[in-house]
């Protein structure tokens, strides 16, 4: 009983941690754009840290916040020029974006599951006196270190880690919830987002399977198809994202708080040309899993001739001559297609 005190302090505490600065520096806004306003608020709380008006943590968990806004904020005056082509540093933004949205809702469903809300509001005082979330945190992993098959608390601290930035650590946690509670949508879903910030925002292969999978088991994860359309972009098939997304907000109801977010995806990406380079990575990517496919060597090998590398060319060649030894007619249409295209010399 004693974990779950804890953990639902840890989210009382980090909600006044980010409230309190904001709601001191929303008195003091300025005029001027969102940008600059969100900027200024994190100097204002960089400047109360500094003179000690707020503790570390508190002022890390506020900066987190303000930081999400101000993404929001720039990628919204973004929106507004032609300008919509995507790069990676943009990718990593829509994504910490993403991930602040779904930790929210987390940490609001943690608080209704643990904490009190119909309790009154405590005055300042008594919360500066609540334990920072560093300590509570170390009291949760004491209690894990003890009791490792606890499902419940690493479902629960999961989204802590993720936040916090300790993406590993989210991994971890992640797969110990999903092996000791059980296969469930949500839990699948989360694993392929820690594993997204452990892979600075990429969707790799097992974070994908993982998606397609709790998409199978309940269509309205909404974090699944999202980042299943985030996949396909990535891929440089921004088109069949946007078809995706927009299923998404077909399907959306009226006063889904995701949907905005989703419509500036769909803008974002609506008019970007695919990325053949990229297509031809993840084509490379696939036949280093899997080498017994002679149609998507034959595939790969064209497909860097046709971008001018003729040396990736040669070296696909030989990558689906070892993968094939076994199989002599599949050989020869890889000898066939490199005499073809004068890659034997």
């Amino acid at each position: 009983m004693m974990l779950w005190v804890v953990l639902a302090l840890m989210t009382v505490t980090a909600i006044a941690a980010v409230v309190w600065p904001l709601a001191r520096a929303n008195r003091s806004l300025r005029s001027g754009s969102d940008v600059a306003v969100y900027k200024d608020q994190l100097e204002e709380i960089q400047r109360d840290r500094e003179a000690g008006l707020i503790g570390a943590s508190e002022a890390e968990a506020a900066q987190v916040e303000v930081s999400r806004r101000l993404l929001a904020a720039a990628d919204a005056e973004t929106a507004r020029t032609p300008d919509v082509s995507p790069g990676n540093t943009a990718t990593q933004r829509r994504f910490a974006v993403m991930v602040a949205l779904v930790v929210s809702v987390g940490s609001a469903s943690t608080y209704l599951l643990l904490g009190s809300p119909s309790l009154p509001g405590q005055p300042l005082a008594s919360r500066e006196k609540t334990p920072s979330v560093d300590a509570l945190l170390a009291q949760v992993e004491g209690h894990l270190a003890r009791n490792p098959n606890d499902g419940r608390g690493w479902e629960v601290i999961a989204p802590i880690y993720l936040r916090m930035g300790r993406y590993d650590d989210a991994v971890k946690a992640r797969r110990a919830a999903l092996a000791l509670s059980g296969e469930t949508s949500e839990r699948l879903a989360g694993l392929g987002e820690a594993l997204m910030a452990a892979a600075d925002g990429k969707v790799n292969a097992e974070a994908k399977t993982l998606f397609e999978r709790a998409v199978t088991l309940d269509r309205q994860n909404i974090k699944a198809r999202y980042f299943l359309g985030l996949a396909a972009e990535q891929d440089g098939r921004p088109h069949e994202a946007a078809a995706l997304w927009r299923a998404m907000l077909a399907e959306a109801p009226a006063d889904a708080p995701y949907a905005e977010f989703i419509r500036s995806e769909v803008a974002r990406v609506a008019d970007v040309p695919p990325d053949p380079a990229a297509m031809v990575a993840r084509l490379a990517e696939r036949m280093g899993r899997d080498g017994s496919n002679v149609a998507g060597w034959l595939q790969l090998i064209r497909s860097y001739v046709v971008l001018g590398d003729r040396g990736k060319a040669k070296a696909a060649a030989a990558d689906a001559r070892r993968a094939l030894a076994e199989d002599p007619e599949k050989l020869r249409k890889i000898d066939e297609l490199a005499k073809e295209l004068g890659l034997e010399s």
